[in-house]
């Protein structure tokens, strides 16, 4: 047996340079409150919007950001603005279950989005749970940061994320519709198959997966390019480090979101550059509404999370290198999957044309596995000139994709 030994200085190194720049992130937020303030005369000449300027963009750079809120108090339903009240309704070891519950409103078909556990939080589908609201009850998985989960509660593999989405999916049903955002379309496809292969009466009515990897040997990207052409054994001992020491999940073994971070920015790191010099820009025009797009954006793509290493290795092995759910060979509890079985949940497939992360095909794939679903259980929709994130947030995801998303349902509903 061959002993993989991780990187385990990665981490301290990180929290290192994080403790070596929060001077500079200190003098800088200084510098803007110096430059910006009404009382400085320094405030009302060029030099000073452009120091002022200079000053919040380094000071957005060295910031470490924490985990956004979704921030979604209401909604509008039929014509008619309603409170919106965040309620966790269980809580797991790595994840917890949240409700957007509205007030006063008749009964709407029930939505479980199973967020990525990707890097990011759960809150960079705010977009996406926002835009659904007013025609669906809305509930989304909330995956825990991997570095604050003690030890205590053990590892987390991609079964135990297909367990998590089955456990949820029971105390949702009957009749639950699933959305599945990227990584996540794999095992919530499984659970659909295990769940409707045991006739199960919860089995969900409806999954919708958006530019999802279900076959990435179909138009491979850089990041697919990526995932396969470095062995197991690499990704293990160059990402995978140890929580450090200050942290509730120390020693738990991770892949960092600070790296994944890093490689996104570096496939397309003259867009972000831009993007900063253009809120400079932006900011010495006193442009506020393209200067808080900009942050907007960003303070929620800045924050990012651990993911257990299990689950990590898993999914780069069985997802992305050997490709086990297409060629029909991925094992769950002992049994192989069957995609075939699926005769109950009805399918929704979602590409975006420019998706640069799940290549167009790949979750299309899932409509060729799904065999015995009749063509009224199924559809496939790609949507024009949108990316990765445009297919499920942004002005066309709402004008376009939620409408494909809100009809499919309540046809199932009617079925």
């Amino acid at each position: 047996m061959i002993h993989i030994r991780e990187n385990s200085h990665l981490y301290h190194l990180h929290e290192m340079h994080y403790a070596a720049i929060t001077p500079i992130n200190l003098l800088a937020n200084a510098s803007k409150a110096l430059h910006r303030h009404p009382l400085s005369p320094l405030s009302y000449t060029g030099y000073g919007r452009h120091v002022a300027a200079a000053s919040e963009v380094l000071e957005r750079v060295t910031h470490r950001y924490g985990k956004p809120i979704f921030g979604l108090g209401h909604t509008t339903v039929n014509g008619k603005r309603v409170t919106v009240h965040e309620e966790i309704v269980d809580t797991k070891p790595f994840c917890r279950l949240i409700h957007f519950k509205k007030d006063k409103v008749e009964a709407q078909p029930k939505m479980l989005i199973v967020a990525p556990m990707s890097g990011h939080h759960a809150t960079l589908l705010r977009g996406t749970v926002e835009a659904l609201l007013p025609f669906l009850d809305v509930y989304i998985t909330d995956w825990l940061d991997a570095r604050n989960v003690s030890m205590f509660h053990g590892t987390f593999h991609l079964e135990d994320y297909i367990h998590y989405t089955i456990d949820y999916t029971r105390m949702l049903g009957p009749d639950v519709h699933l959305l599945a955002v990227c990584q996540p379309s794999v095992p919530v496809m499984i659970a659909s198959a295990v769940m409707n292969e045991n006739k199960d009466k919860m089995a969900p009515a409806s999954m919708t997966l958006i530019g999802g990897p279900i076959d990435t040997r179909i138009n491979p990207t850089q990041v697919n390019k990526h995932a396969s052409e470095k062995s197991l054994h690499w990704f293990e001992s160059h990402v995978i480090t140890r929580v450090p020491f200050h942290y509730p999940g120390f020693m738990r073994r991770v892949y960092p979101g600070f790296l994944q971070l890093t490689g996104f920015m570096t496939l397309n790191l003259d867009r972000h550059v831009n993007a900063h010099v253009d809120l400079f820009k932006h900011l010495v025009a006193g442009d506020g509404d393209s200067a808080g797009a900009h942050k907007k954006f960003y303070d929620e793509y800045l924050s990012v999370c651990d993911l257990p290493a299990e689950f990590y290795l898993d999914c780069i092995e069985q997802v992305f290198q050997h490709h086990l759910l297409p060629k029909g060979e991925f094992m769950f509890d002992g049994k192989k999957v069957k995609p075939q079985a699926i005769t109950k949940t009805a399918l929704l497939t979602l590409e975006g044309e420019l998706d640069d992360i799940s290549g167009v095909g790949q979750t299309e794939a899932a409509q060729t596995l799904c065999t015995n679903l009749p063509a009224s259980m199924r559809k496939h929709y790609v949507q024009k000139g949108v990316g990765h994130y445009g297919i499920f947030n942004g002005r066309k995801f709402r004008d376009h994709v939620v409408p494909i998303i809100v009809d499919f349902i309540k046809k199932q509903e009617r079925n």
